[in-house]
C-alpha cells in the first residue's frame, strides 16, 4: 500500500515557516524602522500594524507576511491564528550607481539601494505543548 502525501510530509521540529524577499528596492534602514515594530507580535496584530503605518515599505513587508503565513498553512498545516513573528532580518542588498546629467557637463551620482528581508513565523501552540499530555489519550 502506498502512502499519501499527508504521511510523507516533512517533520518540522520548530514548527516555523519563513518567506524571503530579495532585491526589494528599498533602503535597509527604512525597512528596519518598520520591521522592528512587528517583531514578536502575533500574525493578526502584525497585519493591523502594517496596514495602518503610513510608510511605503509596509506594502512589500505585508506581502512577505502573507506569503510566510501561506507557507505555514500549506507546507506545515499550521493555523494562521496561532502564528507569531519569531524572527525578522533585513540585510543590505545591491546598490545600483548611476550618473544624472547636471549643468555645465557635470554628473550627479544617484544610488539605488536594495535590501533582502526574511520573516520567520512560528506556531504559538508549540510552546504550549506538554509531552505528558500525549500519552494521556
Amino acid at each position: 500500500m502506498r502512502k499519501t502525501n499527508s504521511y510523507r510530509r516533512k517533520k518540522n521540529p520548530y514548527r516555523e515557516a519563513y518567506a524571503l524577499g530579495q532585491h526589494i528596492s528599498l533602503s535597509a534602514h527604512k525597512a528596519r524602522r518598520v520591521i522592528d515594530q512587528m517583531r514578536g507580535c502575533s500574525y493578526e496584530q502584525t497585519l493591523m500594524i502594517l496596514e495602518l503605518m503610513p510608510y511605503r515599505v509596509c506594502y512589500p513587508i505585508l506581502k512577505l507576511v502573507y506569503s510566510a503565513a501561506a507557507n505555514a498553512s500549506h507546507n506545515w498545516d499550521l493555523k494562521k491564528t496561532s502564528l507569531f513573528i519569531s524572527q525578522t532580518e533585513v540585510s543590505k542588498g545591491t546598490t545600483v550607481k548611476k550618473l544624472k546629467p547636471r549643468a555645465r557637463g557635470r554628473g550627479y551620482p544617484i544610488k539605488r539601494t536594495a535590501c533582502h528581508i526574511r520573516i520567520v513565523l512560528q506556531d504559538i501552540a508549540w510552546y504550549d505543548y506538554d509531552e505528558t499530555e500525549e500519552y494521556l489519550l
